[in-house]
């Protein structure tokens, strides 16, 4: 049976390999201060938070999300980040930790929980089948030194 809660500070050295093995997954590499940051902010700041999902008392994966206004409706919650490690894949961790996030979304006022994924990732297969993929919807980012060396 997959037991969620909230990371504690005694979590930090399995959370980190879990962090960066999600990381190296998206190819993604940052310093030890951007770790360090992160991990005080999912314990620290009242509007992110992480979890951690145990088999056997062990944690096998890591949730990160956070809380914001809504525009013209309720406050939202966006899954920032979402990792199974290989060994406990398909054995409804990531489905556990999703539903877990939801609810606690949904006791926050946040009913609204989103995330965004790559077109190809292979988890897919349960987004698509838990979540709602809105077809034609295309995820822009904007990094304005980016923009202006492409001005010149």
């Amino acid at each position: 049976m997959v037991e969620i809660s909230f990371l504690t500070e005694s979590d930090r050295a399995r959370w980190e390999v879990l962090a960066r093995g999600k990381d190296a997954y998206f190819d993604v590499e940052r310093g030890a201060d951007s770790y360090d940051r992160t991990w005080r902010r999912l314990l620290d700041d009242d509007r992110i938070r992480g979890v951690a999902a145990r088999l056997d008392g062990r944690i096998v994966g890591i949730a990160h999300y956070l809380f914001h206004a809504g525009v013209w409706y309720s406050d939202k919650c966006y899954l920032a980040d979402l990792f199974v490690d290989d060994t406990a894949r398909r054995r409804g961790v990531a489905t556990a930790l999703i539903e877990w996030v939801a609810r606690d979304a949904e006791q926050n006022g946040a009913p609204g929980l989103y995330w965004n994924t790559l077109e190809d990732a292979p988890a897919r297969a349960l987004y698509d089948r838990v979540g709602r993929f809105h077809e034609g919807f295309i995820l822009y980012t904007y990094r304005r030194e980016r923009a202006h060396r492409l001005a010149e």
